[in-house]
């Protein structure tokens, strides 16, 4: 077994490696579980979250012994890096990869468990969501200061922004699902926009967002701006309803 630990939870080591260890017979699942697991466990008086990596297929077990980083790696470094960035993400705590002859077996990334308020999701499916369009706006600035940084965050989805709302009515924003992430020196336009293109297939919302975003960014008008968000939303739309399609024929034959 491979792993690193944050520093500051160096003292709990053995509680750490204990919990990995007994993963499969203890801990509260966390959502659905299909893809890859996630727990929660008590340590030292804080909930944590690992996640388990679904275990991967044969090649992959080779490419991330020898070529690439594991997913749990990724995460770990990202939320990192994230951080010394002044993003928000849940403070990492360690990560854990156990391999066999072949190459990696199973890996684990371990976190704070981070209790929010929302996430981008229910801007989308409840229109009259209280405060939706303070919440959107603010969101945009957070993606606008993301593109700033030249943090391309590859999974910028409905799902991977918490949201917890402060007392004086401001919004913080943390990333997860870290393990596909980009850093640049500058992020061009194309990019900034295409990284937007995931969130939401409503066209009012991509309006809101891109009179915000023109505030923020005065190199692009608001009606460029609102162009080209809207044409890399459509593109992956129709990407993705292409995809789903092929998906619903292939088990109409496998049935």
């Amino acid at each position: 077994m491979k792993f690193t630990i944050d520093p500051f939870f160096e003292i709990a080591n053995e509680a750490i490696v204990s919990i990995i260890n007994n993963f499969n017979s203890t801990g509260i699942l966390f959502g659905d579980g299909q893809r890859n697991k996630i727990k929660l466990f008590e340590l030292e008086g804080k909930t944590i979250n690992i996640k388990s990596f679904k275990i991967p297929h044969f090649i992959n077990k080779i490419a991330y012994k020898y070529f690439r980083k594991s997913k749990a790696r990724r995460s770990f470094e990202y939320a990192t890096t994230l951080l010394e960035k002044g993003i928000g993400t849940p403070q990492p705590i360690a990560y854990f990869e156990n391999y066999d002859f072949i190459g990696l077996k199973d890996s684990y990334y371990l976190s704070e468990h981070l209790q929010c308020d929302l996430t981008y999701r229910e801007l989308v499916e409840i229109p009259d969501f209280p405060d939706n369009e303070n919440i959107l706006r603010q969101f945009t600035r957070f993606s606008f200061d993301l593109h700033q940084k030249g943090i391309e965050f590859l999974d910028h989805s409905p799902g991977n922004t918490l949201i917890k709302k402060n007392a004086e009515g401001s919004y913080d924003f943390f990333l997860v699902d870290l393990n596909r992430m980009n850093f640049h020196d500058n992020m061009d336009f194309d990019s900034r926009m295409k990284n937007l293109s995931h969130l939401t297939p409503k066209k009012e919302m991509i309006a809101v967002m891109s009179n915000e975003y023109s505030k923020v960014y005065p190199a692009q008008t608001e009606a460029d701006i609102f162009e080209k968000m809207w044409f890399y939303t459509n593109d992956f739309q129709e990407r993705f309803a292409k995809k789903r399609r092929l998906k619903k024929k292939l088990k109409f034959w496998k049935s």
